[in-house]
């Protein structure tokens, strides 16, 4: 069985500064060691995107640093608050198409992970998403290449309702596009999502489909009249995903939580 860990909506800021009361380097570093501790069997870690606050360049440096003595590969994706000018100065490393995409593609095992790029810097929608024609063109190939191979698909904008009108607004505004190609290879097991910084779970076109916490701050319940900029301090958490023979398992698990203690009930 392996093993996956995902965050996402980490939302760095510079050194000093914080979001509300809240030092997102600060909770990450506290969730990635909680994480490597629990599951010392991970093989990797994937980080769904919205990896700073503003896109610029020092907070960048700042995740680059925190990064350094990571013991696992880290896999990155941007957001709705990334810029990929900013990302690509930092990380030159990182996979990107030839459109200058963030995107990539993962082999491991008996899976194929499929991570996209929905960042819409364009957007007539602030902090909507998008996959454009180059986009979908790419992961069409990536699903030809799968072949036998089961896919999980990595968005940061899920591609389904979510039921908060707010951030319904702001999803991925060609989900219906993404989802009539997935639904062409039946392959395609899971989807993995973050942009709304809460836990959900349901399927988009048919395929089963999950959405993270932030390691940071969270969503609560999005009643009419609410922003979607609206926070409140819960644990952030993390995913973490096991990938069987029989399919993909999904866990979330939450962090950082006061007088936390293992008991009995035997």
């Amino acid at each position: 069985m392996q093993k996956i860990l995902v965050f996402t909506d980490i939302h760095f800021v510079e050194h000093g500064q914080h979001i509300g009361h809240l030092d997102p380097e600060e909770r990450f570093l506290s969730g990635l060691r909680y994480a490597l501790a629990e599951v010392p069997d991970a093989e990797r870690i994937v980080i769904c995107g919205d990896l700073v606050h503003h896109g610029r360049p020092a907070q960048y440096e700042r995740l680059r640093s925190a990064l350094a003595d990571c013991p696992l590969p880290v896999h990155l994706m941007i957001g709705n608050h990334d810029r990929r000018a900013a990302f690509r100065t930092t990380f030159p490393d990182a996979p990107v198409t030839p459109e200058g995409h963030v995107q990539q593609v993962i082999d491991t095992g008996e899976y194929r992970l499929i991570l996209l790029d929905t960042l819409d810097e364009d957007a007539e929608i602030e902090h909507a998403g998008k996959l454009c024609d180059a986009r979908l063109g790419w992961l069409r190939q990536a699903l030809e290449g799968a072949r036998a191979r089961r896919v999980i698909v990595f968005t940061h904008h899920p591609p389904m309702d979510v039921g908060f009108d707010t951030m319904d607004r702001i999803g991925l505004a060609n989900k219906a596009e993404l989802l009539a190609l997935l639904g062409e290879y039946p392959q395609v097991c899971q989807i993995i999502s973050g942009h709304l910084h809460r836990t959900v779970s349901g399927g988009a076109g048919g395929i089963p489909t999950a959405l993270f916490k932030s390691s940071c701050h969270q969503s609560p319940i999005l009643r009419p009249g609410m922003g979607v900029h609206s926070s409140i301090d819960e644990p952030g958490a993390f995913g973490l995903l096991y990938l069987t023979q029989a399919g993909v398992i999904v866990h979330s698990e939450d962090f950082d939580i006061p007088g936390r203690q293992t008991l009995s009930y035997e």
